[in-house]
Protein backbone atom coordinates (compact mmCIF):
# COMPACT_ATOMS: atom_id res chain seq x y z
CA UNK A 1 0.00 0.00 0.00
CA UNK A 2 1.31 3.44 -0.95
CA UNK A 3 2.62 5.74 1.75
CA UNK A 4 1.11 9.21 2.02
CA UNK A 5 3.86 11.79 2.49
CA UNK A 6 3.13 14.98 4.42
CA UNK A 7 -0.11 13.52 5.77
CA UNK A 8 -1.15 12.96 9.39
CA UNK A 9 -3.83 10.57 10.63
CA UNK A 10 -4.46 12.33 13.99
CA UNK A 11 -5.95 10.50 16.97
CA UNK A 12 -6.98 6.85 17.42
CA UNK A 13 -3.52 5.92 18.84
CA UNK A 14 -3.05 2.51 20.47
CA UNK A 15 0.75 2.58 20.85
CA UNK A 16 3.90 4.50 19.98
CA UNK A 17 7.31 3.04 19.10
CA UNK A 18 10.41 4.28 17.30
CA UNK A 19 11.08 3.47 13.64
CA UNK A 20 14.00 4.28 11.35
CA UNK A 21 11.77 5.39 8.47
CA UNK A 22 8.17 5.22 7.23
CA UNK A 23 8.58 1.73 5.70
CA UNK A 24 9.98 0.39 8.98
CA UNK A 25 7.01 1.98 10.76
CA UNK A 26 4.67 0.23 8.32
CA UNK A 27 6.32 -3.14 8.99
CA UNK A 28 6.03 -2.60 12.75
CA UNK A 29 2.36 -1.69 12.32
CA UNK A 30 1.83 -4.87 10.31
CA UNK A 31 3.46 -6.94 13.08
CA UNK A 32 1.38 -5.29 15.83
CA UNK A 33 -1.76 -7.19 16.93
CA UNK A 34 -4.12 -4.20 16.65
CA UNK A 35 -2.56 -1.60 14.34
CA UNK A 36 -4.60 -0.82 11.20
CA UNK A 37 -2.85 2.34 10.07
CA UNK A 38 -0.06 4.62 11.30
CA UNK A 39 1.62 8.00 11.23
CA UNK A 40 5.43 8.34 11.17
CA UNK A 41 7.18 11.56 12.22
CA UNK A 42 10.12 12.09 9.85
CA UNK A 43 13.51 13.66 10.70
CA UNK A 44 12.52 16.82 8.78
CA UNK A 45 9.61 17.46 11.17
CA UNK A 46 10.13 20.90 12.74
CA UNK A 47 7.24 21.47 15.16
CA UNK A 48 8.86 19.66 18.11
CA UNK A 49 11.43 16.93 18.88
CA UNK A 50 9.29 13.88 18.13
CA UNK A 51 11.50 12.63 15.30
CA UNK A 52 11.22 8.92 14.36
CA UNK A 53 7.99 8.49 16.34
CA UNK A 54 5.77 5.76 14.86
CA UNK A 55 2.15 5.94 16.06
CA UNK A 56 -0.02 2.82 15.75
CA UNK A 57 -3.70 3.56 15.21
CA UNK A 58 -7.00 1.67 15.07
CA UNK A 59 -10.67 2.48 14.46
CA UNK A 60 -13.78 0.30 14.20
CA UNK A 61 -13.99 1.05 10.47
CA UNK A 62 -10.30 0.42 9.78
CA UNK A 63 -10.01 3.92 8.30
CA UNK A 64 -8.66 7.14 9.89
CA UNK A 65 -11.37 9.49 11.13
CA UNK A 66 -9.38 12.53 10.02
CA UNK A 67 -6.62 13.07 7.45
CA UNK A 68 -4.64 16.28 7.90
CA UNK A 69 -1.96 17.50 5.46
CA UNK A 70 1.13 18.46 7.45
CA UNK A 71 4.82 18.69 6.53
CA UNK A 72 7.18 16.18 8.17
CA UNK A 73 4.70 13.31 8.69
CA UNK A 74 4.10 10.20 6.60
CA UNK A 75 1.04 8.01 7.06
CA UNK A 76 -0.10 4.66 5.71
CA UNK A 77 -1.83 1.35 6.36
CA UNK A 78 -0.88 -2.05 7.73
CA UNK A 79 0.31 -4.51 5.09
CA UNK A 80 -1.94 -7.28 6.42
CA UNK A 81 -4.13 -8.63 3.65
CA UNK A 82 -7.15 -8.42 5.91
CA UNK A 83 -7.86 -6.65 9.18
CA UNK A 84 -8.47 -8.88 12.23
CA UNK A 85 -12.04 -8.60 13.46
CA UNK A 86 -12.26 -6.69 16.72
CA UNK A 87 -14.18 -8.60 19.37
CA UNK A 88 -15.45 -7.57 22.76
CA UNK A 89 -15.73 -4.05 24.07
CA UNK A 90 -13.33 -1.51 22.56
CA UNK A 91 -10.59 -0.20 24.83
CA UNK A 92 -9.70 3.47 24.68
CA UNK A 93 -6.03 4.30 25.05
CA UNK A 94 -5.04 7.81 26.08
CA UNK A 95 -1.69 8.74 24.60
CA UNK A 96 0.25 11.46 26.36
CA UNK A 97 2.83 13.10 24.12
CA UNK A 98 6.08 14.00 25.86
CA UNK A 99 8.60 15.98 23.87
CA UNK A 100 12.07 14.53 23.95
CA UNK A 101 15.01 16.62 25.05
CA UNK A 102 17.68 14.88 22.98
CA UNK A 103 19.63 11.70 23.50
CA UNK A 104 21.39 10.64 26.69
CA UNK A 105 24.67 11.54 25.00
CA UNK A 106 23.45 15.05 24.18
CA UNK A 107 22.23 15.57 27.74
CA UNK A 108 25.47 14.25 29.19
CA UNK A 109 27.51 16.62 27.04
CA UNK A 110 25.20 19.53 27.81
CA UNK A 111 25.40 18.97 31.56
CA UNK A 112 29.19 18.96 31.46
CA UNK A 113 29.37 22.17 29.46
CA UNK A 114 26.56 24.14 31.10
CA UNK A 115 26.38 22.88 34.67
CA UNK A 116 30.06 22.33 35.37
CA UNK A 117 30.98 24.62 38.29
CA UNK A 118 34.53 24.91 36.98
CA UNK A 119 35.61 27.38 34.31
CA UNK A 120 34.81 27.02 30.59
CA UNK A 121 38.20 25.50 29.74
CA UNK A 122 37.69 22.63 32.19
CA UNK A 123 34.18 22.03 30.84
CA UNK A 124 35.55 21.94 27.30
CA UNK A 125 38.25 19.47 28.38
CA UNK A 126 35.58 17.18 29.84
CA UNK A 127 33.57 17.50 26.62
CA UNK A 128 36.59 16.46 24.53
CA UNK A 129 37.30 13.48 26.79
CA UNK A 130 33.75 12.18 26.34
CA UNK A 131 33.92 12.63 22.58
CA UNK A 132 37.32 10.91 22.35
CA UNK A 133 36.04 7.90 24.29
CA UNK A 134 33.16 7.42 21.83
CA UNK A 135 34.84 7.90 18.47
CA UNK A 136 35.51 4.94 16.15
CA UNK A 137 33.42 2.56 18.27
CA UNK A 138 30.81 0.19 16.82
CA UNK A 139 27.97 -0.38 19.29
CA UNK A 140 26.27 -3.73 18.55
CA UNK A 141 22.63 -3.85 19.65
CA UNK A 142 19.94 -6.45 20.22
CA UNK A 143 16.17 -6.58 19.87
CA UNK A 144 14.05 -9.58 20.88
CA UNK A 145 12.88 -11.75 17.97
CA UNK A 146 11.05 -14.50 19.90
CA UNK A 147 7.36 -13.95 20.78
CA UNK A 148 7.06 -12.56 24.31
CA UNK A 149 3.61 -12.26 25.93
CA UNK A 150 3.66 -8.94 27.81
CA UNK A 151 2.13 -10.48 30.94
CA UNK A 152 2.27 -14.12 32.05
CA UNK A 153 0.21 -14.98 35.13
CA UNK A 154 -1.08 -18.04 36.96
CA UNK A 155 -4.81 -18.57 36.36
CA UNK A 156 -6.91 -21.66 37.05
CA UNK A 157 -8.59 -23.56 34.20
CA UNK A 158 -6.75 -21.96 31.31
CA UNK A 159 -4.24 -23.42 28.85
CA UNK A 160 -1.72 -21.31 26.93
CA UNK A 161 0.87 -22.06 24.31
CA UNK A 162 2.75 -20.92 21.23
CA UNK A 163 2.05 -21.44 17.54
CA UNK A 164 4.11 -24.32 16.20
CA UNK A 165 4.28 -22.50 12.87
CA UNK A 166 6.06 -19.35 14.05
CA UNK A 167 9.23 -18.34 12.24
CA UNK A 168 11.87 -16.89 14.55
CA UNK A 169 14.64 -14.68 13.19
CA UNK A 170 17.65 -16.59 14.50
CA UNK A 171 20.65 -18.33 12.91
CA UNK A 172 20.13 -21.96 11.88
CA UNK A 173 22.66 -24.55 13.02
CA UNK A 174 22.94 -28.29 12.47
CA UNK A 175 22.97 -29.28 16.14
CA UNK A 176 20.84 -28.32 19.11
CA UNK A 177 22.50 -26.51 21.98
CA UNK A 178 23.66 -28.64 24.89
CA UNK A 179 22.83 -26.35 27.77
CA UNK A 180 22.98 -26.97 31.48
CA UNK A 181 20.08 -25.86 33.64
CA UNK A 182 20.56 -25.46 37.39
CA UNK A 183 17.31 -26.14 39.30
CA UNK A 184 17.00 -24.37 42.66
CA UNK A 185 20.01 -22.17 41.83
CA UNK A 186 20.03 -18.40 41.35
CA UNK A 187 22.74 -16.59 39.35
CA UNK A 188 22.69 -13.43 41.42
CA UNK A 189 23.30 -9.95 40.06
CA UNK A 190 24.34 -8.70 36.61
CA UNK A 191 20.71 -8.45 35.46
CA UNK A 192 20.32 -6.22 32.42
CA UNK A 193 16.65 -6.90 31.63
CA UNK A 194 13.62 -8.53 33.24
CA UNK A 195 10.91 -10.09 31.06
CA UNK A 196 8.06 -12.55 31.50
CA UNK A 197 8.74 -16.11 30.30
CA UNK A 198 6.67 -19.27 30.25
CA UNK A 199 9.47 -21.71 31.11
CA UNK A 200 13.20 -21.98 31.78
CA UNK A 201 13.79 -22.76 28.09
CA UNK A 202 11.85 -19.66 27.03
CA UNK A 203 13.96 -17.57 29.38
CA UNK A 204 17.41 -16.63 28.07
CA UNK A 205 19.97 -14.66 30.06
CA UNK A 206 23.64 -13.84 29.43
CA UNK A 207 25.38 -12.72 32.65
CA UNK A 208 28.92 -11.41 32.45
CA UNK A 209 29.97 -13.47 35.43
CA UNK A 210 28.25 -16.03 37.66
CA UNK A 211 27.64 -16.00 41.40
CA UNK A 212 25.64 -19.15 42.23
CA UNK A 213 23.23 -19.11 45.16
CA UNK A 214 20.70 -21.75 46.23
CA UNK A 215 17.10 -20.55 45.96
CA UNK A 216 13.91 -22.60 45.89
CA UNK A 217 11.63 -22.10 42.90
CA UNK A 218 14.40 -20.68 40.69
CA UNK A 219 16.09 -22.26 37.66
CA UNK A 220 19.19 -20.71 36.10
CA UNK A 221 21.16 -21.54 32.99
CA UNK A 222 23.63 -20.41 30.37
CA UNK A 223 22.64 -20.28 26.68
CA UNK A 224 25.13 -21.83 24.26
CA UNK A 225 26.37 -19.96 21.21
CA UNK A 226 26.85 -21.34 17.71
CA UNK A 227 24.18 -24.05 17.95
CA UNK A 228 20.47 -24.41 17.31
CA UNK A 229 18.40 -23.08 20.22
CA UNK A 230 16.06 -25.51 21.98
CA UNK A 231 12.47 -24.90 20.85
CA UNK A 232 10.60 -27.34 23.09
CA UNK A 233 8.96 -24.35 24.81
CA UNK A 234 7.14 -23.70 21.50
CA UNK A 235 5.74 -27.24 21.29
CA UNK A 236 4.63 -27.61 24.92
CA UNK A 237 1.33 -26.02 26.11
CA UNK A 238 1.19 -24.92 29.74
CA UNK A 239 -1.83 -25.41 32.00
CA UNK A 240 -2.89 -22.87 34.60
CA UNK A 241 -1.00 -20.05 32.85
CA UNK A 242 -2.58 -17.00 31.19
CA UNK A 243 -0.90 -15.01 28.41
CA UNK A 244 -2.62 -11.67 28.92
CA UNK A 245 -3.17 -9.04 26.25
CA UNK A 246 -2.12 -8.77 22.57
CA UNK A 247 -5.37 -10.41 21.34
CA UNK A 248 -5.98 -10.35 17.59
CA UNK A 249 -9.27 -12.29 17.75
CA UNK A 250 -11.15 -14.89 19.77
CA UNK A 251 -13.46 -17.77 18.88
CA UNK A 252 -15.38 -20.63 20.48
CA UNK A 253 -13.69 -24.04 20.27
CA UNK A 254 -14.20 -27.32 22.09
CA UNK A 255 -10.72 -27.97 23.49
CA UNK A 256 -7.24 -26.61 24.09
CA UNK A 257 -6.02 -28.84 21.25
CA UNK A 258 -8.48 -27.14 18.87
CA UNK A 259 -7.23 -23.73 20.06
CA UNK A 260 -3.63 -24.83 19.43
CA UNK A 261 -4.63 -25.96 15.92
CA UNK A 262 -6.39 -22.64 15.24
CA UNK A 263 -3.25 -20.73 16.24
CA UNK A 264 -1.02 -23.02 14.17
CA UNK A 265 -3.15 -22.44 11.07
CA UNK A 266 -3.44 -18.66 11.45
CA UNK A 267 -0.32 -17.03 9.99
CA UNK A 268 -0.80 -13.99 12.27
CA UNK A 269 -1.08 -15.98 15.52
CA UNK A 270 2.07 -16.41 17.63
CA UNK A 271 0.58 -17.61 20.92
CA UNK A 272 -2.82 -18.25 22.49
CA UNK A 273 -4.80 -18.73 25.70
CA UNK A 274 -7.76 -21.12 25.98
CA UNK A 275 -10.36 -20.87 28.77
CA UNK A 276 -11.64 -24.35 29.64
CA UNK A 277 -15.15 -25.56 30.46
CA UNK A 278 -14.33 -25.12 34.17
CA UNK A 279 -13.28 -21.45 33.89
CA UNK A 280 -14.78 -19.28 36.63
CA UNK A 281 -16.62 -16.90 34.26
CA UNK A 282 -19.30 -18.81 32.33
CA UNK A 283 -19.42 -16.18 29.57
CA UNK A 284 -15.82 -16.91 28.58
CA UNK A 285 -15.72 -20.70 28.85
CA UNK A 286 -14.41 -22.60 25.81
CA UNK A 287 -13.11 -19.37 24.29
CA UNK A 288 -9.82 -19.36 22.38
CA UNK A 289 -7.84 -16.09 22.28
CA UNK A 290 -5.34 -15.83 19.44
CA UNK A 291 -2.49 -13.39 20.11
CA UNK A 292 0.45 -11.65 18.47
CA UNK A 293 3.27 -9.30 19.45
CA UNK A 294 5.99 -7.42 17.55
CA UNK A 295 9.05 -9.56 16.80
CA UNK A 296 10.80 -7.68 13.98
CA UNK A 297 13.80 -5.57 15.12
CA UNK A 298 12.61 -2.36 16.78
CA UNK A 299 15.13 -0.07 18.54
CA UNK A 300 13.70 1.20 21.86
CA UNK A 301 14.56 4.78 20.89
CA UNK A 302 15.78 6.65 17.79
CA UNK A 303 17.08 10.24 17.82
CA UNK A 304 18.94 12.52 15.42
CA UNK A 305 22.66 12.89 16.22
CA UNK A 306 25.38 14.28 13.99
CA UNK A 307 28.33 12.14 12.83
CA UNK A 308 26.83 8.76 13.70
CA UNK A 309 25.57 6.01 11.37
CA UNK A 310 23.08 3.29 12.39
CA UNK A 311 21.61 0.32 10.58
CA UNK A 312 20.14 -3.19 10.78
CA UNK A 313 21.88 -6.54 10.48
CA UNK A 314 21.30 -8.14 7.07
CA UNK A 315 21.42 -11.57 8.75
CA UNK A 316 18.11 -10.72 10.47
CA UNK A 317 16.31 -11.09 7.12
CA UNK A 318 14.57 -14.51 7.05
Amino acid sequence: MALQNNMDFPGSDVAQVYASDAKHCQQLCTDHPSCMFFTFVRPDWTRDNRHFYCYFKVTASGEPKIQTPIFGATSGYSLRSCTPKLTGDPVTHHHVIQQTKGSHLNKKLGENLINDPANDSQGLETFNEIISSLRFKCHLKYSWTVPRPPVIAALANVVSGFSRSIQMLQPKFAEECERSLFPQVDIAGKNFEEVAAVSDKHCQENPLEMVLKAQNGVTSGIPARGCQLDDTWVRTPVEGVDFRGEDIQNRMVDSAEACQKACDEDDKCQFYTYLTEQFIDRDYRRRCFLKRTITIPAPPKIVKLQNVVSGFSLSAVP
